[in-house]
């Protein structure tokens, strides 16, 4: 089948995100995070868009800004924000809502109602996390909190409308993932040189945990989260983002020699049976008033492959004026007329309207 094959290929850009702390902290310069934040952008973005070879057009220059600024240039500073001004596991803790910011926001943008599934879903999966990364601590700092909310409703906000948005005709997920780099790359540059600085000096240990966090975790990890977006529902996407915080902990103990304690081992038992239970979940239910769909997309809540109910209401409308023209084509022509009426009324691809007794393009 092909969605599992997609879920597992998904899940690994929040594997890769995982291992991001442990290359940061034995691997990188210490506070550089936007200089990091840079690095990983910005040469990923130009690396593939030299792959794809495609440019936005028309309103995508303004969609790929939007989406950038949200899933890159703004989300990653404000992480690293959070991350120095939180103790312990908080800012991973508090991301770990983000499949409850998602559901949420898949109402209003996406016409998906949200069940009641899916919110116990993402409280698991949230609980779970927390148990894993949350440790004793004092008093915690209000600016932190601001960041690791702001942080985690621009990265759902940028998954929803990735997700609503779809693609430009010709443009590939790889195209996508680019543009969104490179725009997120350079709202972060200026920043990172006014507040850090002239770049540091990297020696060959540096060099090489750079390479990996551009290349592996940046633009393949992104790429196939995209590709994903477009393939699974955004609830479900977004369902795999636990797995970064449990791979972070995974890595710290087989890697840094850090210890697992029974409740945090629990703690990744219910956070990853709740990113399972994410991906098994049926369609999405309609909200009872949705925007208007993309050229080509599916209503929420349809199976690729089958009508409508619009669709299959259409026809039996367009059979029963059908009927009423062959029954009431007289001399007079108002069968004619009648059904004719009827058939433009019903059908959904009519280009004509009734009016004081007329037909009128």
């Amino acid at each position: 089948m092909r969605r599992p094959a997609t879920v597992l290929l998904t899940a690994l850009a929040p594997l890769s995100w995982g291992t991001t702390f442990a290359v940061t902290t034995e691997f990188l310069p210490p506070d550089r995070p936007l200089f990091t934040a840079l690095v990983r952008a910005l040469p990923a973005g130009l690396l593939l868009l030299a792959l794809a070879r495609v440019l936005p057009r028309g309103v995508w220059w303004a969609k790929a800004a939007v989406l950038g600024a949200l899933n890159i240039g703004a989300f990653f500073p404000l992480l690293f924000l959070s991350a120095y001004r939180l103790p312990g596991g908080t800012a991973a803790a508090v991301g770990s809502l983000a499949p409850l910011f998602v559901v949420g926001l898949s109402a209003p943008l996406l016409g998906q109602r949200p069940t009641s599934r899916a919110l116990l879903t993402g409280v698991a999966a949230a609980g779970g996390v927390s148990l894993v990364v949350l440790k004793a601590a004092g008093g915690l700092d209000a600016v932190g909190v601001l960041a690791a909310l702001a942080s985690t409703a621009c990265m759902s906000a940028g998954t929803v409308l990735t997700k609503k948005w779809g693609r430009p005709e010709g443009a590939g997920p790889l195209a996508l993932t680019a543009w969104q780099l490179i725009a997120g790359g350079l709202l972060i540059a200026p920043v990172a040189l006014l507040v850090e600085g002239a770049p540091p000096a990297l020696d060959a240990r540096a060099v090489g945990g750079y390479l990996y966090l551009a290349l592996a975790n940046t633009a393949v990890a992104y790429w196939l989260w995209f590709r994903g977006i477009g393939r699974l529902t955004a609830p479900q996407a977004t369902f795999l983002g636990p797995l970064s915080p449990l791979t972070a902990a995974a890595v710290g103990w087989a890697a840094l020699g850090q210890s697992l304690t029974t409740v945090q081992m629990a703690g990744m038992a219910l956070a990853f049976g709740a990113t399972v239970a994410g991906q098994l979940g049926g369609a999405p239910r309609p909200s009872a008033v949705t925007g208007p769909q993309p050229h080509g997309a599916q209503p929420a809540g349809e199976r690729p492959g089958t009508t409508t109910r619009t669709e299959r209401m259409s026809a039996r409308a367009s059979a029963r004026a059908s009927a009423r023209v062959s029954a009431g084509g007289g001399g007079d022509g108002a069968g004619d007329r009648t059904g004719l009426t009827a058939g433009a009324r019903s059908s959904p691809d009519a280009v004509v309207a009734w009016k004081d007794g007329a037909i009128h393009p």
